[in-house]
């Protein structure tokens, strides 16, 4: 406890000279509730004020290091919080990254309790590439197989703990400073990004994200998920197949292949597509260096340390936002926006609509081959902003993924259809919605919804209910219209009992739709079908009395 203290004050020391070297005085006296001992501490001739606050803000994350360097590169994405000149600055952000010097023998003896040499026939002492988090090496098995080992910093785990308790701090004295931090929502942001990055450090958590990406393209044939060596990887360690790729947009190389760099373009799209759609699991930074292309033309996604992943709910919400897209329908659109936000405060309805309906008016006015998928997200962003809708962490990882894919696409295909790419999921899932077993499924979760519902009725309504029966409800004052009232009630009442004759006639059909039992009509059962039949006929009836009153 007493290290964790010295190393988070150590830290705050660093955060204090930057903040002061780069004019952030202000800050400073707010954060020592006045006290000038610690601004004292900096030289005034270092403090650097030329530049505009927003440069200045990008100079000192870069200074202050990864996990601020990091924290820039996430909020680049959120127009939504910030304003535009700041996300221009927070866009320039790079890792200033150094090598680290590390003793692989010895640390994979240490991690796994084994002598190299019996595993290894090469473990090179240089690394193939360095990043903030970790350094990666190209050593080769006893077999002969090329593998890429990934060892995670020394030390990393503990200082990115320290950076985020000091984010957290600055996240509280801006919310306390003015009323922006409060009003942007910066404590959940903040919270996301401790989320992600602490994922991101984890390469356990990184050899799941692969394992499960190859489980889910083991049988597609235009990718290919690189192997993971489990009993050479751990939390500190990761042990994969070497890819002996080509780079995505080296078309020279691709060319000399008997390679088609504009069907690897399609491919790449498609295959991103399938990863949000298919299995609401995705890359979430497929920028043109974490994409190769094997020589018989696979298309291999790697460094799976983020990814983006979407709840089951969720995913059919997109889906829907995608047939509404398709069938511009900007009604559903903001409905279904509105079913997936986190919270929103729409200021105005029909100008939020009408906002909605422009960006489907620019779209289909265009030629499919001239839609820049980037402008389109870029709109949606600031009518997202205007009207106050914040979204979940990952419709903004998916809003980056699709701009760096189609930024791939086009640089290296600069006639790329996008809505070409995606005619083949708008068909799946149109066939899906009105496929019956989807109807039937989503009968039961509404009569299910209903029965839920209908337990939650209050017991004052109940009683109301029960008097009616006993003919004992009377009502104190004079209603005019009596004959209508009592008509209304007693209609109100059948359509009720309708609809829970409908509800049980659902679920006894899905029972009986998933039995093998009784007389069939080629795969399906003869009584599923009868009663598939009565639930349309019960649903049109109560459907004309409902319309008819």
């Amino acid at each position: 406890m007493f290290d964790k203290q010295q190393r988070k004050l150590k830290r705050s020391a660093k955060l204090i000279s930057v903040l002061s070297k780069y004019g952030f005085k202000d800050i400073l006296a707010r954060m020592n509730g006045g006290n000038k001992q610690e601004e004292e501490t900096s030289n005034p001739d270092e403090v650097i004020s030329k530049g505009t606050v927003y440069e200045r803000i990008r100079l000192a994350l870069e200074e202050l290091g990864p996990t601020f360097v990091k924290l820039g590169q996430t909020f680049s994405n959120r127009e939504d919080l910030l304003p535009p000149e700041l996300i221009q600055e927070l866009q320039k952000l790079q890792d200033k990254v150094d090598t680290v010097e590390m003793n692989v023998e010895e640390i994979l003896e240490n991690e796994f309790s084994i002598m190299v040499s019996d595993h290894f026939l090469e473990v090179p002492k240089a690394p193939l590439a360095t990043a903030s988090i970790a350094q990666v090496y190209k050593a080769i098995l006893l077999d002969g197989t090329p593998v890429i080992i990934k060892i995670r910093k020394p030390n990393v785990q503990s200082v990115i703990e320290d950076d985020l308790l000091l984010i957290k701090d600055l996240e509280k004295l801006i919310s306390s400073y003015s009323e922006i931090g409060e009003k942007l929502n910066l404590k959940q942001a903040i919270s996301t990004f401790e989320k992600s990055l602490l994922e991101e450090v984890s390469l356990i958590n990184e050899k799941e994200n692969i394992l499960q990406f190859r489980r889910n393209f083991k049988n597609n044939k235009e990718t290919y998920v690189p192997k993971v060596y489990e009993e050479f990887s751990n939390n500190n360690v990761l042990c994969m197949e070497f890819i002996d790729g080509i780079k995505v947009t080296d078309t020279s190389t691709l060319l000399a292949h008997n390679i088609d760099s504009a069907k690897v373009s399609e491919v790449g799209l498609r295959l991103f597509v399938s990863q949000i759609l298919d299995y609401g699991f995705f890359h979430a930074d497929p920028h043109a260096g974490n994409i190769l292309v094997k020589k018989d033309g696979k298309v291999v996604f790697i460094d799976f340390g983020a990814v983006g992943k979407i709840p089951p709910n969720d995913k059919e919400i997109l889906e829907n936002l995608i047939v509404s897209f398709v069938a511009k329908n900007s009604h559903k659109i903001v409905r279904n926006l509105k079913k997936m936000a986190v919270s929103y405060e729409i200021p105005d309805e029909r100008r939020f609509e009408s906002d909605v309906e422009d960006i489907l008016n620019f779209v289909h006015s265009s030629s499919l081959k001239e839609i820049n998928a980037q402008v389109i997200i870029n709109k949606m962003k600031d009518v997202l902003k205007e009207n106050r809708l914040y979204m979940p962490d990952y419709f903004y990882l998916l809003f980056k993924g699709i701009s760096l894919i189609e930024g791939v696409g086009r640089s290296i295909n600069p006639n790329l259809d996008i809505v070409k790419s995606l005619q083949p999921y708008t068909k799946k899932i149109f066939t899906k919605k009105i496929n019956p077993k989807n109807l039937l499924k989503s009968g039961v979760d509404r009569m299910m919804n209903f029965t839920d519902n209908v337990d939650e009725i209050p017991k004052e309504l109940r009683s109301v209910l029960q008097k009616l029966d006993e003919n004992k409800f009377t009502v104190s004052s004079e209603i005019k219209n009596i004959e209508k009232t009592n008509q209304l009630i007693k209609s109100s009442i059948i359509n009720l009992i309708l609809a829970m004759i409908l509800g049980a006639n659902i679920i006894a059909t899905a029972i009986v739709f998933v039995s093998e039992s009784g007389p069939r009509i080629g795969e399906l059962s003869l009584v599923a079908i009868l009663g598939f039949i009565f639930s349309v006929f019960l649903i049109v009836v109560i459907l004309l009395r409902v319309t008819r009153k």
